[in-house]
């Protein structure tokens, strides 16, 4: 949006100063840094209203009975404030990108489409003490009908770029399997399972959140590479022509969840709710599509791979073993707590696990 609003005003300066001007707006670091800084400025400012006004509306959070016992002190502490994480990458997005990329609007898409289901379910959460919100079955069904417009996108427009039905395997950088006419249930797979990982993890006060502005921040610099021919070529990662604009969406996401964390660290102001943790969690394994870096997602995202994988164990340990139980209780961070641990020295160190985890997506740049 930023040249529209230049253009307007490019016969009230001299020429070199609009020029100047124009040229640091048109690149993309620059836009992730200040869409970044916009969206965490606007969470900080908007954090105090918005709480507030879930207080007023009694939006107050329900802690279920069989979670640990000291969480039900937690209850009462305002939910669904997922809608201003969302928001504020919205507006950051709008004002700091070049509308027309295709990649921002399927972005923007899987962001407030995931995010509208989430806060249905939360809704209806909220109406009544032991409401568990939407059914599995509607909730599937919503999201796979977004899942559905994200990928017949991306096919249409050709957003993934040449490549389109080709995974990028981290280091093995000359193998580049073809998922094929499997692509579209990949599509499906990787959103889904992303925004229910995320979700799985927002247990704890920061503690989704936290790995969501780490991982956003690792996919803001991929993103980044991605739309650069010359990087893309020299770390022989697979070219998107556009994708760098993603990098200014990923660096929103970063800012506001940099943003919520002041008001989400323990003790939790406010908690982001299915809004936050489904709508995140699907425009990151977007952008992770659209970059061809699925796979990639797959480590960066460690923490919240790890933590869906210890409600399955422990699901499947239950039913296969007659009740036997892996971990005390899943997800995972639940097991470390019941262990003796306080909730901030959990949270801190499955953070470090999620700095170590990006790292190490980042190192298989220019290996393999």
């Amino acid at each position: 949006m930023i040249p529209w609003i230049l253009y307007p005003i490019r016969d009230l300066l001299p020429a070199k100063i609009f020029s100047d001007i124009a040229n640091l707006f048109s690149y993309a670091t620059f836009r992730t840094a200040v869409a970044a800084a916009t969206a965490f400025t606007l969470s900080l400012l908007l954090g105090p209203w918005l709480i507030s006004t879930l207080k007023s509306l009694n939006m107050g959070q329900h802690i279920r009975e069989e979670g640990p016992e000291h969480h039900l002190t937690k209850g009462g502490t305002p939910t669904m404030g997922g809608l201003l994480v969302v928001g504020v990458i919205v507006i950051s997005t709008l004002f700091w990108c070049k509308l027309d990329s295709g990649h921002i609007w399927v972005a923007l898409l899987s962001l407030v489409g995931f995010a509208a289901v989430g806060a249905i379910d939360d809704a209806k959460k909220l109406r009544k003490k032991n409401n568990r919100g939407l059914s599995a079955i509607v909730k599937l069904l919503a999201l796979t009908v977004i899942c559905l417009l994200v990928a017949g996108l991306i096919l249409y427009f050709g957003l993934r770029g040449e490549e389109t039905s080709r995974l990028a395997v981290p280091f093995f950088k000359n193998w580049r399997p073809d998922v094929g006419i499997f692509l579209i249930p990949w599509i499906w797979l990787v959103m889904v399972g992303t925004s229910n990982a995320v979700n799985l993890t927002d247990g704890l006060d920061g503690l989704a959140i936290g790995g969501i502005l780490i991982v956003s921040a690792t996919f803001a610099v991929l993103a980044y590479v991605a739309g650069h021919i010359g990087m893309a070529n020299y770390l022989f990662v697979p070219f998107v022509s556009g994708a760098s604009e993603l990098a200014v969406f990923l660096g929103a996401m970063a800012g506001a969840s940099l943003g919520f964390l002041w008001f989400n660290a323990h003790p939790a102001e406010v908690f982001m709710g299915d809004t936050g943790s489904l709508g995140l969690g699907g425009a990151l394994g977007t952008a992770a599509i659209l970059i061809h870096q699925e796979l990639l997602l797959v480590i960066a995202g460690g923490l919240f791979v790890w933590e869906a994988l210890s409600v399955i164990i422990q699901v499947g340990s239950y039913k296969l073993r007659r009740g036997k139980r892996i971990f005390r209780m899943a997800p995972f961070h639940h097991h470390m707590e019941l262990g003796g641990l306080k909730e901030t020295k959990v949270v801190i160190r499955l953070w470090i696990m999620a700095v170590v985890c990006s790292i190490l997506a980042l190192s298989s740049l220019k290996l393999g």
